[in-house]
């Protein structure tokens, strides 16, 4: 995975596609800061993901942003996705691999030293830490500290997302920590005063 300093931003979708997001989208994507995309719609029928996902994909790839799906690796490979990102409930990353062949896939670390180690020795592209703040798209289970981010930093050059309630109030002590990537979704979607485009502008 290349790491491209401006491209920091790791976007994942609204929970509901709703009626301009694919405009929104177009929008966002033209700022030149997102480099992966993750499809997370939990609530949709198996047609209706396959649909929202050639749409989103076919935008990403215009964009060159990596296209990735959530949870679903049967999904991912429906789609010919450039991967996906497993929790720890989800699938196996040998089973993945097994499927869908040499494409990006992440794992959720939480906080743990554990599920990090057991990710680096499954081949993990990237490793999934957090949650770093408050967030309002997941409830929090596990926190991570900054601290935890150096550590894991020390024992691995495989790129780190961070994850959990990033805005542009909070994002830039994650940068200056040597986090890879940015996960973002409730402040660029969800967001009560700005419009996706204007939201993602504040991140620079």
């Amino acid at each position: 995975m290349r790491f491209n300093k401006k491209k920091f931003i790791y976007l994942i979708s609204p929970v509901k596609i709703y009626k301009s997001f694919y405009v929104d989208l177009i929008k966002v994507l033209k700022q030149k800061k997102v480099s992966f995309f993750q499809l997370r719609i939990k609530k949709e029928s198996l047609t209706n993901k396959i649909k929202i996902g050639k749409k989103v994909k076919k935008i990403c790839k215009k964009f060159n942003v990596k296209f990735l799906v959530n949870d679903d690796v049967y999904l991912a490979k429906k789609l010919n996705a450039e991967g996906c990102h497993l929790g720890q409930k989800d699938m196996n990353i040998s089973e993945a691999r097994k499927l869908i062949g040499n494409k990006i896939i992440g794992i959720t670390c939480h906080n743990s030293f554990k599920l990090v180690k057991t990710a680096l020795r499954n081949k993990a592209d990237y490793l999934a830490l957090g949650a770093f703040n408050y967030s309002k798209t997941k409830r929090v289970r596990y926190k991570a500290s900054i601290d935890f981010l150096k550590e894991v930093k020390k024992i691995t050059k495989t790129p780190i997302v961070v994850i959990g309630g990033i805005n542009s109030d909070n994002y830039k002590k994650l940068l200056l920590n040597k986090a890879n990537f940015l996960a973002i979704s409730g402040y660029i979607w969800n967001n009560k005063k700005l419009k996706p485009l204007e939201a993602i502008k504040k991140l620079k």
